[in-house]
């Protein structure tokens, strides 16, 4: 079982993933702006972050920027999720510290697969 931090401030993208998530082991937490999301990934370490760009307080990128500047929260695995889709927002995203883009609306399958590749990989390099 893995804890997944989401972090988005739209409540109707927070239920499509809830949903999607409430057949699988995982734990969910969620918060609504890029400071909370912060402290929460600060005060109880997730797996995996799953970053919405265009927050309110601090805004995706900026929130992965600090997190990848924490030694104890870079290894978390950071997948943006977001409705920027331009040309270079993926690049943006990735040089900000995120692991993986995905661009709004989603298949339900494409977040579930990605989510798999990341907590995969970051299990086993814990094991090394």
């Amino acid at each position: 079982m893995a804890r997944i931090l989401h972090i988005e401030d739209n409540p109707s993208n927070r239920k499509v993933v809830r949903y999607l998530l409430r057949a699988t082991p995982h734990d969910l937490i969620e918060a609504v702006n890029g400071q909370q999301g912060l402290e929460m990934a600060m005060a109880q370490i997730p797996d995996l972050i799953l970053l919405d760009i265009q927050l309110p307080v601090l805004s995706g990128y900026e929130v992965a920027e600090r997190l990848k500047a924490e030694d104890r929260l870079r290894h978390i695995p950071v997948i943006a999720i977001t409705s920027y889709a331009l040309s270079g927002d993926h690049d943006k995203a990735l040089a900000a510290g995120c692991d993986d883009y995905i661009a709004k609306p989603y298949k339900p399958q494409e977040l579930m697969d990605c989510l798999a590749r990341h907590l995969e990989s970051a299990s086993s390099s814990d094991d090394d």
